[in-house]
């Protein structure tokens, strides 16, 4: 398989959310009060790719999203601490997009999803100039799920291919491609070199119920496709067949498994731009990911 040139920066389309993650130890009490720790912190898998990928060691990474006038300065004076740089539009009809995550005692999260302005991403906020120099392309698949959107992300992902700039794609969340239709993700994403679904979109996508024989069908549409499996790692495959199976480090006590995934994304990305093979940056990936299940929140801690 040929593989991309590695270096340049990498550009994200994505989104960012302001996030609400509520932590609890006991089950949900309906109709009357559970006791949790409540945090309020910015997020977004778009932005959450893209801190990860500069902690990942990666020099130039730009984010292309929607934000709502009401934090709009939050959310860029987040992002440029974290060294992002930043291209938010700002939205005055809708507010920046909001997420609940409930996260349980074994750290697994479920979310309730207000989308705001990250589907009213529009062609106008992109810029044909905003990939140079730029090594990668990356699109979070939320993107993917509304008309709008939708418009703003093609535009992006054709542009990047008429440019040579290879392309990966997050499906993003099972529930809305369960909506959207698999068919409907796959034609969208045509173009893409690289495709990061978990597991579960894995199987929606293919019909497969494992994630290696998942990944290596869903290499058949993309020339690589990495499955990520949460704490058991992550499956590579090209040309229709699976390459690796990279481990996961072990996390002693995971507290948030918001943004786990990104983290990963970011970590692997940073990684192939800087040369990496497939499977060594997928082990980058899984450190990312370990290191994100670890902290509250989808982000990096802050460098002290």
């Amino acid at each position: 398989m040929n593989r991309p040139a590695a270096g340049g920066g990498l550009l994200v389309v994505g989104d960012v959310v302001t996030d609400v993650v509520a932590r609890y130890g006991s089950v949900l009490a309906h109709g009357t009060d559970t006791a949790a720790r409540i945090r309020t912190l910015p997020g977004g898998a778009g932005a959450n790719v893209a801190c990860w990928a500069v902690r990942s060691g990666c020099p130039e990474v730009r984010l292309l999203a929607r934000a709502g006038a009401e934090s709009a300065g939050w959310h860029r004076e987040e992002l440029e601490r974290a060294g992002v740089r930043p291209f938010l539009a700002v939205d005055d009809a809708f507010p920046t997009a909001t997420v609940i995550a409930l996260v349980d005692a074994a750290a697994e999260r479920t979310f309730l999803t207000d989308g705001g302005a990250v589907l009213r991403l529009a062609v106008e906020d992109f810029a044909p100039t905003m990939l140079d120099g730029v090594g990668r392309l990356h699109l979070s698949g939320y993107l993917l799920f509304a008309e709008t959107s939708r418009a703003a992300a093609l535009l992006a992902l054709r542009t990047a291919v008429e440019r040579g700039v290879p392309v990966s794609v997050d499906p993003a969340s099972a529930g809305f491609l369960g909506e959207l239709g698999p068919q409907r993700f796959l034609e969208f994403a045509e173009g893409a070199e690289l495709l990061l679904p978990n597991a579960d979109e894995a199987r929606l996508l293919t019909g497969l119920s494992g994630p290696e024989s998942a990944a290596a069908e869903l290499s058949r549409w993309f020339p690589r496709v990495v499955v990520t499996l949460g704490a058991r790692g992550a499956v590579v495959a090209a040309g229709g067949e699976v390459v690796g199976r990279v481990p996961a480090p072990p996390v002693r006590e995971p507290v948030d498994s918001t943004g786990a995934g990104d983290a990963f994304t970011g970590g692997y990305l940073a990684a192939l731009l800087a040369g990496a093979e497939d499977l060594a940056a997928a082990a980058e990936g899984c450190r990312a990911g370990a290191a994100a299940v670890a902290v509250v929140g989808g982000r990096p801690p802050p460098v002290r």
